[in-house]
């Protein structure tokens, strides 16, 4: 990474007018100022950070924070109210789906046009053209009006151009949650490749595990505030520690129902089961280290892929995540036949959860275990009974040692 910034914000804010009504600024514009009839809604307010050559930010926040306002600030589609943004080279952007297209356009078309804005000369697409296509995967509907394009297709086409035209500077703004696990494994090895490279990246997105293992650092925006900015693994943690409610559930994967096939390159979950001393329910009681607890895995993956990381994580509810666990982090390879399905058992032995409610959530994700192929929460609930009051939600192994007087 370079010392010099390439990018430099100086207390830049952004404002914008609410009125009540619609004749509210017909009334404001007859005052020309002498009376107000609108309110201020401070969108990003007094705020400074610089981000190095190469550096690799993410962006992190709930939504209304003023994540995508900074990014459309740094990318100068919006303009600051008050402050400045200083950015040195050329800048690619993923701020919204299709952001640039006209929909009236083909693919090729579209193409073209959204290259030749981000600097590229006619030569130049026309030499790329064919890599951008390829990397889409959309072929046998770049001749047809975007208008016409899933959603999927879209963001392809819109990040194949964006990543092709060799930027300084890529912003991404949440746009790959909506490829398939096929486009977004490659999206994520481009990106990765573009790090390596020494490009700048702005990684804005809600999967903060992805923020923590990719970033360089992290910029935490509240109310349009900048609430902390530094290490990842700090500012992630501090940020998971002020949501006040964990991930929606997932889908219910613990049925043996035989599920369609999955398109090339992708791997998915087939079957999650949980056990508590060997037995299954809908419903599982136990009690503070007495118990063993497993979860059965399966899962169908693309043989040609690397072998898929598994993750389990067990949590209070849906606001604390009690434990994680995640193969890769304890170097553990997970085997598949020729067909690319395996089947993972993680025991957890004397179960020292203590009384409460618990979840328990299985992931499925890429061999550097960045991107998340697919997760689900297991039906069945986990209770933990306990007749002591003392709060707590686990029991550690520890010892009394008791003696008369004081020792030396």
């Amino acid at each position: 990474m370079s010392s010099e910034p390439a990018i430099n914000v100086k207390n830049l804010s952004k404002f914008y007018q609410l009125y009540s009504q619609p004749s509210d600024r017909l009334k404001q514009f007859l005052w020309r100022g002498k009376r107000q009839y609108f309110r201020e809604f401070w969108s990003l307010r007094d705020i400074s950070f610089d981000i190095a050559k190469g550096e690799v930010l993410g962006i992190i926040g709930r939504n209304g924070a003023g994540k995508s306002t900074l990014l459309q600030l740094l990318c100068g589609t919006l303009t600051p109210s008050t402050g400045h943004v200083n950015v040195q080279g050329r800048v690619a952007a993923l701020l919204e789906l299709g952001s640039g297209f006209n929909p009236e356009f083909t693919g090729r078309e579209n193409v073209y046009l959204s290259a030749s804005i981000m600097g590229l000369s006619q030569q130049e697409i026309e030499e790329r053209f064919e890599e951008i296509v390829d990397f889409s995967g959309i072929r046998d509907f770049i001749d047809q009006p975007v208008k016409t394009y899933s959603s999927g297709m879209y963001v392809r086409l819109a990040f194949s151009v964006a990543t092709s035209v060799d930027p300084d500077i890529l912003v991404v703004d949440e746009a790959l949650s909506v490829g398939d696990g096929e486009f977004a494994r490659k999206s994520f090895d481009r990106i990765r490749a573009m790090k390596e490279a020494g490009k700048t990246i702005l990684f804005c997105s809600h999967a903060l595990y992805q923020v923590e293992a990719f970033c360089d650092r992290v910029l935490w925006l509240d109310h349009g505030n900048i609430k902390q900015f530094g290490e990842p693994q700090i500012v992630v943690q501090a940020y998971s520690a002020s949501l006040i409610s964990g991930e929606e559930n997932a889908p219910d994967l613990s049925t043996s129902s035989e599920p369609p096939p999955p398109p090339q390159g992708y791997a998915r979950l087939t079957q999650i089961e949980l056990f508590l001393d060997g037995k299954t329910d809908q419903e599982l009681r136990g009690r503070p280290g007495e118990n063993d607890l497993s979860v059965r895995i399966r899962f169908e993956s693309d043989p040609q892929l690397p072998s898929p990381t598994v993750g389990v994580s067990i949590s209070y509810g849906t606001l604390i995540t009690v434990v994680c666990v995640v193969s890769r982090s304890e170097n553990v390879y997970i085997e598949r036949d020729e067909h690319g399905r395996g089947e993972v058992t993680i025991n957890f032995p004397a179960l020292a959860l203590r009384k409460g409610e618990y979840l328990v959530i299985a992931y499925l994700g890429c061999e550097e275990a960045i991107h998340i192929y697919d997760s689900a929460q297991i039906s069945t609930t986990l209770h933990i009974e306990d007749s002591l009051p003392e709060p707590g939600l686990v029991k550690l192994p520890h010892h009394w040692h008791s003696l008369a007087g004081y020792s030396n």
